[in-house]
Formats: structure tokens, sequence, C-alpha cells
């Protein structure tokens, strides 16, 4: 049971990305990064459709110089999208990889169409600081 299941989940995600079915919906997200008190400039910024079996990448961006930045992107869903914001970074850390940290973006900043009408400002992060689901990624 658990087995079709999966089956039936896989072909509506290959259904919806590649047939058109489901709604274009997008999101903008804004904010600052700082790390102890300066400019954290590229960092690295993803902002994915988190789903069930594999998230999917929507955008790819990095922070300004001053370590501001704007992120849209855009999917297709039946349902809502459910987008987050993965920050990587090298705050305060000089190991081989990076830290890194996601955001969930609420569901009042979706918009229809594939232009965000809204822009979830998340503010100034001091990369610094530890955040809940913090983690080492080598791989990203």
């Amino acid at each position: 049971m658990m087995r079709v299941l999966v089956v039936l989940l896989v072909l509506l995600g290959v259904a919806t990305a590649f047939l058109g079915i489901g709604r274009q919906q997008s999101i903008a997200v804004s904010g600052r990064l700082i790390c102890n008190g300066y400019p954290a400039g590229e960092v690295r910024l993803k902002l994915y459709e988190k789903d069930i079996l594999w998230d999917t990448l929507m955008k790819e961006s990095y922070s300004g110089p001053d370590g501001t930045f704007i992120i849209a992107g855009d999917g297709r869903e039946i349902t809502n999208i459910d987008p987050k914001l993965n920050i990587y970074h090298k705050c305060n850390y000089n190991g081989p990889c990076v830290k890194k940290f996601g955001i969930t973006i609420p569901d009042q900043f979706i918009s229809a169409g594939k232009h965000p009408r809204m822009t979830y400002d998340i503010g100034t992060l001091n990369l610094a600081n530890n955040f809940d689901g913090q983690s080492t990624d080598c791989i990203n």
C-alpha cells in the first residue's frame, strides 16, 4: 500500500512538472545578512519548493556586498507551493563545508502567477547566531 502511494505521488509530481497541471505560483524574499555586525556578502541563497520526496529548486542567488538580497522564484503545483529559503554561509566557521539553515515562507506571501506581488522581508539576520535546524552541508 505504501509503495503504491509513493508511486502515485511521484507520478503526480511528474505530471505537475511536465504536463503543466496545477497553478503557477510565485514567491519573493528579501533581507539583510550580517556576520558579527559586518555585512555578509556573497552568501549563497536557494529558494526551494518543499515536496514529499525531494525539494525543487526555484531560484539560486547570492547576497550583495552589503549583505542585502532579494530572491524570487516560481513553481507550478496543484496545491499551494510550500516555499523555503536555504542560507549557506561560513560565518564563524572554518570547516571545509558551510553552515546551512532554512526559513519557511508563510503562505500569505505566495502569489498567483509567475511574478510575485508581495515580498517576505526576513529583516536583518546575524549569521553568527544558532538557528533551528542548522546543519553542516558539503554538497550544496
